[in-house]
């Protein structure tokens, strides 16, 4: 049976459907792990090991969660908040739009299907999870990321989840959301290497957060000052 690997893959990888990767039924108990069908326990355990042993690992809540539109999504939200304050370090950064922002994003904010690995290329992120993002562009930026990044990429998916993602998890809900933080939790308990809390991931951890109050705190004689004279633009009244 095929197995999807960890990227870097190249420019143009095959899709997991060409390899002949399927999502498992609704209702078999089972999830696609590396393109094999495991059952859900199993599956969410292996997704617990990887959140908390790579580096940078980063939620990336999609419209679905970050909109509120309904009671059920601003559950869920606050069930991936309580995810992320399980994971030392775990980072969060929004796609709030699908729309190509240009001539430039900040990755630090925000993660756009256009161009994800830019995103998790600025932030070194090995791991990331994807919730509540629309099937049609969860499928580009997975096969985006695969194709040029070595992140190890999972699909928290509300229907029928994702081949593309190295960990999906179908019909999710908030029930298995709370699976996934009842998993970190224990093996956190039982001891688990966690790279948030290695010496390693603390000092990057401590660089990424000086460097950020520093760029909301920059120095005066740092700050570049516009000196230019402004171009008057076009006036409609004028003759």
């Amino acid at each position: 049976m095929p197995k999807l690997e960890v990227g870097p893959i190249g420019l143009l990888p095959p899709s997991a459907a060409r390899m002949g990767i399927f999502n498992p039924a609704q209702g078999s108990g089972m999830e696609l792990v590396e393109g094999e069908h495991v059952p859900t326990d199993e599956a969410i355990e292996k997704a617990a090991r990887e959140i908390l042993s790579r580096r940078n690992p980063t939620l990336f809540p999609g419209p679905m969660i970050v909109w509120a539109w309904n009671d059920e999504t601003i559950h869920k939200s606050e069930l991936c908040m309580e995810l992320v304050k399980e994971v030392p370090g775990m980072n969060v950064i929004t796609m709030p739009d699908y729309r190509p922002i240009y001539p430039k994003i900040d990755p630090e904010w925000v993660i756009n299907p256009c161009h994800p690995n830019l995103t998790i290329q600025h932030n070194k992120i090995e791991t990331c999870i994807l919730i509540g993002v629309h099937c049609h562009f969860a499928n580009i930026t997975l096969k985006m990321i695969r194709a040029n990044t070595n992140c190890y990429t999972m699909a928290f998916c509300q229907y029928d989840g994702h081949e593309d993602a190295l960990i999906s998890l179908r019909d999710i809900d908030g029930e298995k959301l709370q699976k996934v933080t009842a998993a970190v939790r224990k093996l956190r308990k039982e001891g688990f290497d966690c790279w948030g809390e290695s010496k390693v991931g603390k000092e990057e951890l401590e660089e990424i957060a000086a460097r950020k109050l520093a760029d909301k705190n920059p120095v005066k004689e740092e700050t570049t000052l516009f000196m230019g004279e402004l171009e008057q633009g076009l006036d409609e009244n004028a003759e």
